[in-house]
């Protein structure tokens, strides 16, 4: 009846920067949510964290982009950069495995933000919830420190 004491899963921000919607993002699949809805944070530096308590369950070759799975089984895909993919894990270093747990204060990777500029692509990260259709994310935040909320659900 009253889900006063049901524990809400918390989100926060991957990178410190400026909180963005997806319809702001460059890449028109990621600003259409085709892959889902979510949230994308403009960074003003290079580490990247956990936006859930939960399980790593892919890194892709390139270094650029991280399946996760939290508490609950909601799918995230968190994607450093737009076209980053092209750089072939260039700039980027990455602090862990598939399988391994992780919270909100795990640091995913790093990544060079000046090889991105040099190289011409945004490193706009994207947050996306791929297998919550219903989700509907409204930003009411602007700047952000990497580990802040912004989120719960």
């Amino acid at each position: 009846m009253f889900n006063f004491f049901k524990k809400k899963n918390s989100v926060t921000a991957p990178m410190r920067g400026t909180l963005l919607p997806l319809s702001q993002v460059s890449d028109p699949v990621f600003a259409s949510k085709a892959m889902g809805d979510g949230f994308a944070v403009e960074p003003t530096d290079g580490g990247v964290y956990s936006p859930v308590s939960g399980k790593v369950t892919s890194i892709f070759p390139t270094k650029h982009a991280f399946g996760l799975v939290d508490e609950k089984g909601h799918e995230i895909l968190v994607h450093i950069g737009i076209d980053t993919v092209s750089l072939q894990g260039e700039g980027f270093e990455v602090f862990v495995s598939e399988d391994d747990a992780v919270n909100t204060a795990t640091k995913l990777a790093a990544v060079d933000l000046s090889v991105l500029k040099a190289q011409q692509k945004p490193a706009t990260t994207m947050v996306i919830f791929t297998n919550q259709p219903e989700l509907e994310i409204n930003i009411v935040k602007s700047n952000v420190t990497a580990q802040a909320e912004v989120l719960a659900y």
